[in-house]
């Protein structure tokens, strides 16, 4: 391996899932551990076998289908987790057995073990690990509070015994960054043989360092990343790989290394393990934070304008990411609202900008984000359900209760034409909504659904917000009913009202029927 190639080392499906609450399925693991194989991660730790039977069949499985990644499997220090662990990633192209044990002072005292001891069971655990396969990896658990004489006699008994990585573990988050470098530089300069091996590191979040520690591991010495996609992890979460990887890009002049990641796949492999770990990320997160590219300040706005790089040090579309920087609020300038309304199709002469600016001031007041159906309604200075109803709901008769399935039957408006159709759904709201689609077919996809009693009692009017999702097009609809179904489906043929005219602004010169509307 050349001195500047940083191996990507992934745990998001070991030790990620050792979040309280992020447990995946088989099917889930699989389609992980997919996805960092194709964006170019070097090794996917996919599991600890002995841990159940179906932490043995995923990491099993995901050995058999694995293309270029090297599959590795966790163990502790006993021959019974060692053979079980290779019994899993035995069927790799590129298999690897990675065993630990607690070196520090609190853990040599959980098994009772003396110095003595606990050198003679590395010793012996990690020579039965390599006789089984050629690729080793060792850690000295919670290695950041062991002494550091017993931490370089402990790695180099692992390596005398064929160990080809030594993992340099911060279990609980406790070292800083220069203190992190230093272990690595002392081991290098103290231990027999650690030239010939690869110094990994593996850093938790608790002090909100991990990412630092790493970094400061490598310019040490180290030469592989213990990391997590969005930090997934116990307690305060890992080192993220995305972080690790985009700071060695954009820093390239300080941090001269390079990695294997495809950085155009982070974004999609965030969003998906955020799903399916249920983990939310935060907006504020870096890289894949929901606002890491947003820009609401009116100067950041107008610099970001002139040129992105005023206020970006990386590009959206690195890491996968296509949507636009200018998030419209209370705080946006001029400059970003006239380039916001030229987008959505909106030309506006001087003297008709201020006053749409004056009025959208005084509406971002009042709300926390402005859509872009807002900024059309404005300019339009009239709601769109009041200046054109494309789609209108006419009649709906719904039949809910115990005993499915729950039926709706509708008459709907289309341009001024009654459709008439009945559907089933899960409930009488998606009865409904699915005799809309049926008879306006669209791609529109559901992100919110909100209902709000106005005022108590039973007879209670609900308002009802729904948000859609098309291409990019964000549009909002809400309505008021004190029946809940009524109001539900005319706030969502409200949006879709909104996308109609959406779908015009951005496709000028196109007739409304040809492209919102295509058959019953």
């Amino acid at each position: 391996m050349t001195q500047d190639k940083v191996v990507i080392f992934d745990t998001t499906l070991r030790d990620g899932e050792q979040s309280p609450g992020a447990t995946m399925t088989h099917e889930e693991k699989l389609e992980i551990a997919s996805l960092l194989d194709e964006m170019g991660v070097d090794i996917i730790e996919a599991g600890f076998p002995i841990a159940s039977e179906g932490d043995f069949a995923a990491v099993t499985e995901i050995a058999k289908r694995a293309k270029n990644a090297t599959i590795c499997g966790l163990a502790r220090a006993n021959f019974k987790d060692i053979d079980r662990c290779w019994e899993a990633v035995r069927h790799a192209k590129s298999p690897r057995i990675h065993t630990f044990i607690g070196t520090s002072p609190l853990h040599r005292a959980i098994p009772n073990l003396d110095m003595d001891q606990m050198a003679d069971r590395i010793h012996e655990t990690v020579t039965h690990a390599r006789n089984l396969c050629d690729n080793v990896q060792w850690s000295p658990m919670d290695a950041t509070r062991t002494e550091p004489d017993y931490l370089c006699r402990v790695v180099e008994i692992a390596i005398k015994a064929g160990a080809t990585t030594i993992n340099i573990p911060d279990t609980v988050g406790y070292t800083y960054p220069m203190e992190s470098a230093r272990i690595i530089r002392m081991l290098l300069e103290r231990v027999p043989g650690a030239d010939e091996i690869i110094f990994a590191t593996h850093c938790h979040n608790d002090l909100g360092m991990a990412t630092a520690n790493a970094l400061a591991a490598v310019e040490a010495g180290a030469r592989q990343i213990e990391c997590t996609i969005n930090g997934l992890g116990e307690r305060a979460g890992n080192t993220a790989l995305e972080e690790v990887v985009m700071a060695m890009r954009v820093r390239n002049d300080i941090l001269p290394f390079r990695t294997g990641i495809d950085t155009t796949k982070i974004m999609n492999l965030s969003r998906r393990v955020s799903q399916v770990s249920g983990f939310p990320v935060q907006f504020n997160k870096a890289i894949v934070g929901k606002n890491a590219f947003l820009h609401e300040s009116g100067i950041h706005q107008d610099g970001v304008l002139k040129n992105v790089q005023t206020f970006e040090i990386m590009r959206p579309e690195d890491i996968g990411l296509t949507q636009k920087n200018i998030a419209m609020g209370k705080h946006s300038g001029r400059a970003a609202l006239r380039a916001k309304l030229k987008e959505l199709g909106f030309d506006l002469a001087d003297n008709q900008l201020n006053d749409v600016f004056v009025r959208f001031k005084a509406l971002a007041d009042r709300k926390k984000e402005v859509y872009d159906d807002d900024l059309i309604a404005l300019v339009s200075d009239e709601q769109t359900n009041d200046a054109y109803e494309y789609l209108q709901l006419k009649k709906l008769r719904v039949v809910c209760g115990t005993e499915g399935p729950q039926e709706a039957d509708m008459i709907l408006l289309i341009d001024g034409k009654d459709h008439h159709i009945d559907a089933t759904g899960d409930g009488p709201v998606d009865a409904a909504f699915n005799c809309v689609k049926m008879l306006f077919p669209h791609k529109a996809r559901l992100q919110v659904y909100q209902v709000h009693a106005v005022t108590e009692g039973t007879d209670a009017q609900a308002t009802v917000s729904v948000r859609l999702e098309e291409e990019g097009r964000i549009v909002t609809g809400s309505a008021a009913d004190t029946d809940t179904i009524v109001a539900s489906t005319r706030a969502y043929i409200n949006a879709l009202n909104r996308l109609i005219i959406r779908r015009q602004k951005t496709a000028p010169g196109e007739d409304v029927k040809t492209v919102s509307y295509h058959g019953e």
